[in-house]
């Protein structure tokens, strides 16, 4: 199941999932708003796009500022999905996170989450609803590591369970105003980001499979989308442990490297 949304916009749809996401969406009679920070990567995300008939306006953007973002999604028109996907991952390399590093990550994976979707929801509250009664729907791209705090990667983990946390709030009460949120917690998803991990990836999926899931999951209104359900229940059954043995069980597998991943989806 996928509804036929006729304008939708996407942060990070220069490469990975939110490139996937942009080509899944994109038809004739659709309009695509389209961001990212590497001006060639999103101008071939378009092409492929316009190669499906939609209309693309692509947007070379850093979601880290607050008011190029207010003023690209508030100059969009009419929106009926925004996809806040654009995000940073980064390890310690079995060491201390540097400052820098922890900083970055809050910076792109909240602020630049809440710099998408507060205008959005914005726009919508002040728009029509559509076919379906909504006004709009917001979905901010989190993480099964959202569930589990993995000694690894402090920074990534608890900016996704802030945004995972914060959209499934949130959609309580917009749901009143005609508003949905959706929080998406992908497991490993073949990307920029993954291909630099040294360790084992359970149930690695492709970025389409992970685009049709998320979209499916989207028109069903589920506020928490969570996959593959193996790898969910894995991160449910780690979260519930005690800290210490978590660390334990982590400090024993590979580190995740410290070079910083490109603003993809994850």
């Amino acid at each position: 199941m996928q509804a036929a949304w006729d304008a939708v916009l996407i942060t990070g749809a220069s490469s990975g999932l939110g490139r996937a996401l942009a080509e899944a969406c994109a038809r004739p009679g659709v309009v695509l708003h389209l961001s990212g920070r590497d001006a060639a990567r999103l101008e071939g995300a378009a092409a492929a796009c316009r190669a499906k008939g939609a209309q693309v306006c692509p947007a070379v953007l850093d979601v880290t500022d607050a008011a190029a973002m207010a003023g690209w999604i508030g100059g969009a028109g009419r929106l009926d999905l925004v996809v806040a996907n654009a995000g940073i991952s980064a390890g310690t390399g079995g060491a201390t996170e540097p400052a820098a590093q922890a900083r970055a990550i809050f910076e792109t994976n909240v602020t630049g989450v809440l710099n998408t979707a507060l205008p959005a929801i914005e726009a919508m509250a002040a728009q029509a609803p559509g076919r379906d009664g909504v006004r709009g729907r917001v979905a901010v791209i989190a993480s099964l590591a959202a569930f589990v705090a993995a000694p690894g990667a402090p920074a990534y983990c608890a900016t996704k369970a802030a945004v995972q946390r914060w959209a499934e709030a949130l959609d309580a009460t917009e749901r009143q105003r005609g508003i949905r949120l959706h929080a998406v917690c992908p497991g490993y998803v073949r990307t920029p980001m993954t291909a630099l991990n040294a360790f084992p990836m359970p149930f690695l999926m492709d970025a389409e499979e992970a685009a049709r899931r998320t979209l499916a999951g989207i028109a069903r209104g589920r506020v928490r989308i969570a996959y593959p359900w193996p790898t969910y229940a894995m991160a449910r059954l780690v979260g519930g442990l005690p800290p210490a043995l978590t660390a334990w069980i982590f400090g024993r597998m590979p580190a995740k490297g410290r070079a910083a991943g490109e603003t993809v989806g994850s």
